[in-house]
């Protein structure tokens, strides 16, 4: 996808995105609520009109043979409550017009509700009107997956089915799974690669080990230091330059972030200091820390 716009009046949505995603990606498409997710989303299917932009699926381009690869699930899925589970899966592969009964029965197993597939859906909890949205993208067999928020409102145990079902996906079934969320433990926790949205523009994509490493150019090392020796160890970040203290680390040690400068040389600085080390112990970035430091604390445009 290349160049992709979308703006409602004088405000952008969606400006100039260009995302990558590889064939057989468990992608997480992040972003704060307003970043343009959802519109992007909406876009990328043909849900709305773009207005520039290319989205290219599996090398094709035009919109109506596209949707023949795609299965989506977007924002909170509807369904006939007074109707089973199977029947609406039913309902929807007849407007589609792809999914055999073989096709429901699969999509049924996959997402672990063939065996509730003949009751209402009126008494299926959030969790499994979630996995039966998913069976529902799953009828035709498409290559790609796209699900706008999938674990939204879900309790621990539900977010969790819902993310061990697109691993399994990805990894049994050979799917390319693109799921948007604003959820940053979720996505980390199931995706090897991520976009991150903000005001509607991308500002990062990758691994998350390679984004952490390439963004901000920061060293994070946990500094272990008598509590009473604090005052001075603050003292010497200070004459070094380039330290700045993140907050706390495991077993009382001092967080913080080097910036143009090595561990090898906190370290003899403190020694030299007077100071005792007791540990020097290197930390990876996180994912949260990487989105706060690409993303806007004000609120988006959609």
């Amino acid at each position: 996808m290349a160049g992709l716009c979308r703006r409602y009046g004088g405000r952008a949505a969606v400006q100039s995105l260009d995302l990558r995603v590889e064939q057989g990606d468990l992608y997480g498409f992040l972003g704060p609520n307003g970043a343009g997710k959802t519109t992007a989303i909406r876009a990328i299917l043909g849900l709305i009109q773009r207005d520039s932009g290319q989205v290219e699926v599996f090398g094709e381009r035009h919109p109506v043979r596209q949707r023949e690869e795609i299965g989506a699930l977007v924002e909170t899925p509807t369904f006939s409550e007074w109707l089973s589970g199977r029947n609406n899966l039913r309902i929807a592969a007849a407007y589609a017009g792809r999914g055999s009964e073989a096709d429901i029965d699969e999509a049924l197993e996959r997402v672990g509700l063939r065996e509730r597939a003949g009751e209402r859906v009126a008494g299926y909890s959030l969790g499994m009107k979630q996995r039966l949205g998913i069976a529902r993208a799953l009828l035709g067999k498409p290559k790609l997956l796209v699900l706008d928020e999938p674990t939204n409102g879900l309790d621990p145990r539900g977010m969790k089915e819902v993310r061990d079902l697109l691993k399994e996906l990805v990894r049994r079934d050979r799917l390319t799974v693109f799921v948007s969320s604003h959820l940053l433990a979720e996505v980390e926790a199931m995706c090897n690669r991520v976009g991150i949205l903000d005001r509607g523009q991308l500002k990062a994509e990758g691994t998350v080990t390679e984004l952490v490493k390439r963004l901000g150019g920061a060293t994070h090392i946990e500094v272990g230091v008598a509590t009473v020796d604090r005052p001075r160890a603050l003292g010497v970040f200070e004459k070094l330059g380039g330290v700045e203290v993140m907050g706390e680390g495991e077993d009382g040690r001092m967080l913080v972030s080097l910036r143009g400068l090595e561990p090898a040389a906190l370290n003899r600085a403190l020694v030299e200091g007077g100071l005792d080390v007791g540990a020097l112990v290197p930390r990876a970035g996180t994912l949260e820390e990487l989105f706060l430091s690409v993303t806007s604390s004000e609120p988006g445009v959609a």
